[in-house]
């Protein structure tokens, strides 16, 4: 089967992989133009090109897929290319009809939740904000409205406790892969049992704003734990920023601390709004490296009672 694979972040790697080392052919990888990084804002290309140039597989990075010199190029690579299928992780660009309709396969897409679930840009961010106890990755057959087409494989996992947006997201780009050799292996049997989603089912995961990070230790201590989780948490301690990439529940309750207060000077942990505490494990002060809490608290002496925010 000769495939075109169109995917942009590191969570799309071990989808191209899998195609690139499977009997297929990958005709093409299309992926997000480069962009600058770092002070000299040296020009970086994206995860899957790399992935795509190790293979020896030629590379196309339209700014749009769907108006301008870049689509047009792009339709007359694809017509010329002739796939009998296209598969989509993570693009960032939406296809027109006119590509939807191309392939004799048609679009898959690999998503990153379990469908009509999170629909959208962030799923994985959304599911540890929501505190969802399970998620997991959908094959879909493409649409043109967004993550609406027909389920065709869905697999899922459940959710660590204390499991960070960095761990989940390994963990189902891993998963993205081997639901889309389970896909594609079905597809070629003729096993498929597409599966109209239910709207009725469905929630949207939009974007992450930065502000969304900041820590509000008047909402519960679950809820300060998944925002930490989901979007990586920051503070003020001692009127410095500080970062919080992971965290835990603390157990007991704290009723006569206010909010925001140190209510544990060994463990780091910080009064909530429903008398419940939330335990930094790994923290970032202001122009320091990210580290364990016990590597800070060795050179940071806290109060009891000192507040944050």
């Amino acid at each position: 089967m000769k495939i075109v694979f169109m995917g942009t972040p590191d969570f799309a790697v071990p989808c191209l992989r899998t195609l690139a080392e499977s009997s297929h052919e990958v005709a093409a990888v299309f992926t997000q133009p480069d962009k600058p990084k770092g002070r000299g804002y040296k020009l970086i290309p994206t995860p899957v090109k790399a992935a795509a140039e190790e293979y020896g597989i030629p590379v196309y990075q339209p700014l749009s897929l769907r108006k301008g010199e870049d689509a047009e190029e792009s339709m007359r690579i694809l017509w010329e290319t002739a796939p009998d299928l296209i598969v989509v992780t993570a693009y960032g660009q939406i296809l027109p009809k006119e590509i939807l309709e191309l392939p004799k396969y048609g679009c898959i897409n690999i998503h990153a939740s379990l469908l009509p679930r999170y629909r959208g840009a962030a799923p994985i961010n959304w599911v540890l904000l929501n505190g969802e106890k399970e998620t997991g990755v959908t094959s879909m057959q493409m649409g043109e409205g967004l993550d609406t087409g027909d389920i065709l494989i869905k697999k899922a996992t459940e959710i660590g406790k204390n499991e960070t947006y960095e761990e989940l997201y390994a963990r189902l780009s891993a998963m993205g892969g081997e639901v889309l050799a389970e896909t594609i292996d079905a597809l070629e049997k003729g096993t498929l049992t597409p599966e109209v989603q239910d709207d009725s089912l469905s929630c949207y995961s939009p974007m992450i704003r930065k502000e969304m990070s900041a820590l509000d230790f008047n909402k519960t201590a679950a809820e300060v734990h998944n925002t930490i989780r989901g979007v990586t948490g920051f503070t003020l301690l001692e009127g410095k920023r500080l970062k919080v990439f992971a965290s835990e529940l603390a157990e007991g309750s704290f009723d006569s601390a206010e909010n925001g207060a140190v209510v544990d000077t060994k463990r780091f942990a910080v009064k909530c709004g429903d008398g419940r505490a939330v335990i930094f494990r790994q923290v970032q002060p202001e122009g320091k490296k990210r580290m364990n809490t016990e590597d800070f608290l060795r050179g940071k002496k806290l109060a009891e009672g000192e507040l944050l925010g």
